[in-house]
């Protein structure tokens, strides 16, 4: 039977990864080969098998595209499974150690993977334990680690009948209130992963259910056990094992079961995260999740917000802190902030005045290591609402003087569109203008085309499916598998740089709007000129506005030469990300013009101004609830992280390299393979 199921599992594999298939098949194999492990156990000792065979015959090739797919479902079969031997462990802890000597971005895969892979060998179960804490927020005291899964779903691509079916398969999913269940299914896999023939899935499994409550000190006992075996590393791997036997006899003494072995194993499926859904209707939600995770994993923050001071400074509330030895309460001098590890790695407090004790400095420099994962779910439209809340995020931070939690942000993106999203010559052009992320992260991520743009085509059906579900008796989950396993593997971010644009508006007193885009900007000119036969040979009726334009151009040296020129033109269209390019350090800037010559740019800095007394529309990353009127001149330049400005222009004050120092901003996309160009 063992053959016969791994013929099949080689078969699958194969199919996969073959490039003939579409990438919808190749993602909807993946996820059943996922299944077949999960829901029964000694599959996944096979599917191991045959994958790392597979690997084996490819590892010596460079740029084998069959590379990605084999190490994150290899990888992802042992977080699900706690059956494998010692003997396969280190098969395939050899088999990644020899990708190291790979380019980019295999080595930097197999290592972070390899990492994780010694742990699991010296603590079976760690990764699975870990896992299931810090996805569902479990209480322990051993590991406090933390991680929330937040869904923003844009409602002008999701009807309202779609994003209920979306919201609604998330939250069947996985109850986020179960916690006993979790705590059931952890003691299971540990207890099965460590003590593997000594001890009866069956038997415990109703033993752990007869415990009730009592469930939760076991609980605790393992994760002390999982914690201090991985942090003594090899030395504590016999300490743990005789922990989790003491473990395994007195729950079932609880219940008055005798102590059986036996070689037979209960499935203990690896949960989904547990996942908040929102319609993003507002802006500010995502910076209400941030401070309100803060404030969940430290309530003894909230005592510190004085909600007298509501009403200052716009309304917004203050922190005060303990005063000193007299009474007075200090400002908290400028403290230096470290260099951040990645562009939005945040550093969050809930106010804008914050008082402090002088001997309380060090206090601030605590760090905690926790996340909060971001799901957008659209088209380029929300990538850009994204954009910009991230953006004043930073502005707000570069106000502060002092942060009190690092919380890590990372971010993932679920295209969504009532047409498939491939990167294939059929693909026609709306989808092309409303999905141009998605598709480049497609172009360059095959895996993530296989597994997250394949769901263009699942989302937009679920509404209907979702119906014929409920009259069967066990749903497949498909999207929320697949959400699990993006957010689970997909680490690897590719960076899109930020422009910001200054809006000049008519009638507007004071300084420019400051906006940010990410991929596209288009502007609308007032048709203003008549061009009669006389001047062209035939009628062409009214074509557009004198503009002032103003560019750096990029010359293949790198080289920056200042142009300026005008332009006869109905409008023009600045590009950030193209088609046929990997290039995401340059604009494309496109002049709906007569004149050949003038017709396209490319640009990192351009300014646009009209030259008569009229105004004309500026619409942002497509979104016409992002559309300014009008707007007298515009000036595009790479978006600057307002945060690190403020740092290194402190600390380079007077030696005129400040401008050298600035960092741009960039919104990191993660995917499978990241971008390593």
């Amino acid at each position: 039977m063992s053959t016969a199921v791994e013929s099949s599992m080689y078969n699958n594999i194969q199919a996969m990864l073959r490039q003939a298939a579409s990438s919808c098949n190749r993602g909807m194999l993946r996820w059943t080969l996922h299944k077949k492990a999960e829901k029964e156990p000694s599959n996944s000792i096979l599917l191991i098998r045959v994958l790392v065979k597979e690997l084996e015959k490819v590892e010596g090739l460079d740029n084998n595209m069959h590379i990605i797919p084999l190490l994150h479902t290899i990888f992802y079969v042992i977080i699900q499974s706690g059956h494998i031997s010692g003997n396969l462990l280190q098969r395939v802890y050899e088999c990644f150690k020899r990708l190291l000597t790979h380019p980019e971005p295999y080595c930097t895969i197999a290592l972070k993977y390899i990492r994780s892979m010694k742990m699991e060998q010296i603590t079976p179960g760690a990764l699975y334990l870990r896992r299931v804490i810090a996805e569902h927020s479990l209480t322990n005291k051993y590991f406090p680690h933390q991680e929330k899964v937040v869904v923003f779903a844009d409602p002008a691509v999701l009807s309202r009948a779609l994003w209920q079916a979306v919201r609604a398969d998330l939250e069947q999913a996985c109850p986020s209130s179960d916690t006993l269940t979790k705590q059931r299914l952890v003691l299971l896999h540990i207890l099965q992963a460590g003590l593997l023939k000594t001890c009866n899935g069956p038997i415990l499994t109703q033993a752990l259910e007869d415990l009730g409550e009592d469930v939760e000190q076991f609980f605790q006992e393992v994760v002390l056990a999982v914690e201090h075996s991985v942090e003594n590393h090899v030395s504590g791997r016999d300490q743990y094992q005789t922990r989790l036997q003491k473990i395994y006899s007195e729950i079932l003494t609880a219940v008055n079961q005798d102590p059986k072995a036996g070689d037979i194993l209960s499935n203990a499926p690896l949960p989904s995260p547990a996942i908040n859904f929102h319609l993003w209707t507002n802006e500010e939600e995502l910076l209400n999740e941030l401070v309100n995770f803060t404030l969940s994993i430290n309530p003894s923050e909230r005592r510190y917000v004085n909600q007298e001071d509501e009403g200052e400074e716009g309304g917004s509330k203050r922190v005060s802190l303990q005063s000193d030895e007299n009474g007075k309460e200090k400002e908290l001098p400028d403290m230096e902030m470290g260099e951040h590890s990645k562009p939005f790695t945040l550093s969050w407090l809930p106010c804008f005045r914050v008082k402090v004790k002088q001997q309380d400095h060090m206090w601030i420099k605590e760090e905690q290591n926790h996340t909060v994962h971001i799901v957008m779910m659209g088209d380029d439209r929300v990538l850009g609402r994204l954009a910009k809340a991230l953006y004043y995020i930073r502005k707000q931070e570069a106000k502060q003087i002092m942060s009190t939690k690092r919380v890590n942000l990372e971010i993932y993106y679920v295209p969504v569109t009532d047409e498939p999203i491939m990167n294939s010559p059929r693909t026609t052009t709306q989808v092309q203008n409303n999905l141009s992320l998605a598709l480049f992260l497609g172009k360059i991520d095959p895996w993530y085309e296989s597994n997250i743009n394949s769901l263009g085509i699942v989302i937009p059906k679920l509404a209907v499916t979702q119906s014929s579900h409920s009259r069967s008796s066990e749903p497949n989950h498909f999207l929320a598998d697949v959400l699990s396993y993006y957010l689970r593997c997909g680490l690897q971010p590719v960076y899109f740089p930020l422009y910001s644009v200054k809006i000049s508006v008519s009638g507007m007193d004071g300084s420019p709007v400051e906006e940010v885009f990410v991929s596209h900007l288009e502007a609308e000119f007032p048709d203003l000129k008549t061009l009669n036969k006389r001047q062209t040979g035939k009628s062409l009726g009214t074509c557009g506005a004198l503009v002032s334009v103003n560019y750096r151009k990029v010359s293949l040296s790198k080289q920056e030469v200042i142009k300026e020129m005008s332009v006869i033109s109905y409008g023009v269209v600045v590009t950030a990300i193209s088609p046929n390019e990997t290039d995401l350090d340059v604009l494309t800037v496109n002049f709906d013009t007569l004149n050949s010559r003038c017709c396209m740019i490319r640009t990192q800095n351009i300014s646009i101004r009209i030259l008569e007394d009229k105004t004309f529309n500026v619409c942002l990353d497509k979104d016409y609830r992002r559309t300014y009127t009008n707007v007298q001149s515009m000036e595009i330049s790479p978006c600057l992280d307002p945060v690190n400005c403020i740092q290194t222009i402190s600390k380079s004050e007077g030696t005129g390299l400040s401008k050298y120092f600035c960092k741009s901003l960039h919104l990191p996309i993660n995917t499978f393979t990241g971008s390593h160009h």
